[in-house]
C-alpha cells in the first residue's frame, strides 16, 4: 500500500499493467457492471449544466430513460450513478460505426461543445476510488473477462496502470500527487529489483 497524504493507493496501481483495447474489448465498461458510473455531487451538476449540449449524442432508448428515471439515481449500493438502460449500457453512450461504445459526453468535449469530459469514475477505469472519512483509497480492479485483452496489451508495452491512467490521475488528485506516485512507484520498482 502507497500512502500520500491521505490518499491509499493499492501497489497493484503501480505493478499492474494495463492499455484499453477498444477493438477488443468494444467499451464493454460502459454496460458491463452492477449500476451506472458512479458521481460525485459536482458532476450530478456537470450533468444538469451540459445536458442539451450533449443530448444529441445520446441514443434514443437513453433518452428516454432519462425521461422516464432522471438523469442520475441513487443507488443503495454505489450512490450516485448514471441510469442504464435495461441494467445494461449507460443512458449517455452509444455504438460507433465498428461497434465501440463511446461517450456522448465525451463525444460533446471532444468537439468542443462543453468543457467537461465525462465523469472521473469512467475516466479512472479500471481503477477504482473508494471515500472513506479520513482517507481515499485508490484500487485497481479491472474485470476479469473483459479487461483481458487490456492486462495482455499493457503487459506487451509494459505500460503500469498509473501511467496510462495519468491524466484522469491529475485531473482526479492534481500533477503534484501524480509526480509524487511515480517517483514512488520508481523507487518501489527499484526495491524490488533482483541483487539489490
Amino acid at each position: 500500500m502507497i500512502a500520500i497524504d491521505n490518499v491509499l493507493v493499492s501497489d497493484e496501481v503501480v505493478e499492474a499493467k494495463f492499455i484499453c483495447d477498444l477493438a477488443k474489448c468494444k467499451g464493454g465498461c460502459c454496460e458491463d457492471g452492477d449500476a451506472g458510473a458512479p458521481l460525485t455531487p459536482d458532476e450530478k451538476s456537470e450533468i444538469d449544466r451540459h445536458y442539451a449540449a450533449f443530448e444529441p449524442y445520446m441514443t434514443p432508448e437513453g433518452i428516454a430513460e432519462v425521461k422516464r428515471q432522471g438523469r442520475y439515481l441513487w443507488d443503495p449500493e454505489f450512490g450516485w450513478v448514471t441510469p442504464t438502460i435495461n441494467g445494461g449500457l449507460c443512458v449517455y453512450g452509444f455504438r460507433d460505426a465498428a461497434g465501440i461504445i463511446k461517450c456522448g459526453i465525451e463525444a460533446a468535449y471532444l468537439e468542443g461543445k462543453i468543457d467537461w469530459k465525462k465523469p472521473i469514475s469512467c475516466h479512472l477505469f479500471p481503477i477504482r476510488i473508494t471515500e472513506g472519512k479520513t482517507y481515499t483509497m485508490v484500487n485497481y480492479e479491472p474485470r476479469d473477462t473483459l479487461c483481458k485483452p487490456a492486462c495482455a496489451l499493457g503487459k506487451k508495452a509494459k505500460m503500469p496502470v498509473y501511467q496510462f491512467l495519468q491524466e484522469p490521475i491529475e485531473r482526479r488528485f492534481g500533477k503534484e500527487f501524480y509526480e509524487t506516485l511515480h517517483q514512488i512507484a520508481i523507487e518501489h520498482f527499484d526495491a524490488k529489483a533482483p541483487n539489490r
